[in-house]
C-alpha cells in the first residue's frame, strides 16, 4: 500500500448552468464509482487492481475510472510496468460540500459572453510555450513570438511555463444596474514536459487588475485522450484539464465555491468601464511555478471557451 497524495475539499454550487457541478454529480450517481472512491481513500492502485478488488471486468473499471477522472475526482498517471505501462489512480477529493440551488431574485438578468482562448489582448509567455489550433501547431514550439501570429485567433490550446494571458470582455451591464455576481470559467491544467501528475502549479486570476486569488492545479493531465482533443495531437502530450469557475460576489471571491479572498464586486469598479479585463497566469514568484495549459472548445474535455457570466438586477 502506498500513501496517497494530499487531497482537497471541494465545494460545489448545484446549478443547471454549472457544468462542473453537473459532471461531478453524474460521476457520483453510481455505486461502482463510489466503491472506487472508497477503495482509493488511503492507497494508490492501478486499473487492474481496482477491477480485481471490486470484481469488475477490466473494461468496466476503465470506463468508471475515466468518468471519475473527467469529473476531477480522480488523478491518474501512467507508469512503466512489466508489460507496457499501467495507469496509477489516486483520489483527488476527500470532502465534498454541495450547495443546493437558490431561487433567483425576481427580475434578475444574466449576460454570458464566450471568448476564444486566442483572442487575448495582452500576453507574456515564458518557454516551454506554444499554441495549437484544431488542425495543427501555430508558429513554432517554445517561440513566444508565435503568440502574435494572426492565426492565434484559431487557437484551441495554449501553454506556457510562466506568464499570463489577458482578455477584454465587453461590459454590457446597463447603467444603473445592481451587480449580483460575476464569474469566469475555463478548462485549465499545469504545464509539464509532455504530461505529468502530480505537477502542481499556482494559477492566478485577476479581474480589472485586482487579484482574485490563486488555485493550485494538481497536475498536467495525459495518458488518456481528451474527449475533444484532435486525433493529430500525440497521446504523450497534455490531453485535458479541469473546469474551474472563479466568481466574485458582494461577499468575496471564490473558486468552485471555496473562498479565495475578500475582493468584492465593489472593488472591481465595473460601472462606467467599457470592458472587463480577465487575466489568467502563473506568477514568476509563485510557490509552484508549474505552467498552465488553457483549453478551447475543441480541445480537452469541455466544449467551451473562456466564459464570462454577469448577473444583475
Amino acid at each position: 500500500m502506498t500513501e496517497s497524495p494530499t487531497s482537497r475539499d471541494l465545494i460545489l454550487q448545484a446549478d443547471a448552468r454549472n457544468p462542473r457541478a453537473n459532471e461531478v454529480l453524474r460521476a457520483l450517481a453510481s455505486e461502482p464509482r463510489l466503491r472506487i472512491l472508497e477503495l482509493l481513500s488511503d492507497q494508490l492502485l492501478n486499473t487492474s487492481e481496482i477491477a480485481a478488488a471490486l470484481g469488475l471486468p477490466l473494461s468496466t473499471a476503465t470506463l468508471h475510472i475515466g468518468i471519475l477522472e473527467a469529473a476531477g475526482l480522480l488523478l491518474t498517471e501512467r507508469k512503466p510496468a512489466v508489460r507496457g505501462s499501467q495507469k496509477i489512480c489516486a483520489r483527488a477529493v476527500d470532502t465534498l460540500h454541495i450547495r443546493l440551488p437558490q431561487s433567483r431574485r425576481q427580475g434578475a438578468q444574466m449576460i454570458e459572453i464566450s471568448m476564444p482562448i486566442g483572442a487575448y489582448t495582452d500576453l507574456r509567455a515564458v518557454p516551454s510555450c506554444g499554441l495549437a489550433s484544431e488542425e495543427g501547431i501555430i508558429g513554432l514550439f517554445d517561440d513566444p513570438t508565435s503568440f502574435f501570429e494572426p492565426e492565434r485567433l484559431r487557437a484551441q490550446l495554449l501553454w506556457f511555463h510562466q506568464g499570463y494571458a489577458e482578455y477584454r470582455f465587453p461590459n454590457r451591464v446597463p447603467a444603473g444596474a445592481t451587480l449580483e455576481s460575476l464569474s469566469v470559467s475555463f478548462e485549465v491544467c499545469s504545464e509539464a514536459p509532455l504530461h505529468r501528475t502530480p505537477w502542481p502549479s499556482d494559477i492566478t486570476v485577476w479581474l480589472n487588475g485586482r487579484e482574485l486569488g490563486t488555485w493550485t492545479s494538481p497536475g498536467d493531465f495525459g495518458g488518456q485522450r481528451g474527449h475533444l482533443t484532435p486525433d493529430w495531437w500525440e497521446d504523450r502530450n497534455s490531453q485535458f484539464g479541469l473546469l474551474k469557475v472563479f466568481s466574485v460576489t458582494r461577499e468575496g471571491a471564490f473558486v468552485d465555491g471555496v473562498r479565495l479572498s475578500e475582493i468584492t464586486l465593489d472593488d472591481l469598479r465595473l460601472h462606467g468601464e467599457r470592458f472587463i479585463a480577465v487575466r489568467i497566469g502563473v506568477k514568476e514568484n509563485a510557490h509552484h511555478v508549474g505552467g498552465l495549459n488553457l483549453f478551447g472548445r475543441r480541445f480537452g474535455n469541455y466544449p467551451q471557451d473562456i466564459v464570462l457570466q454577469v448577473r444583475y438586477t
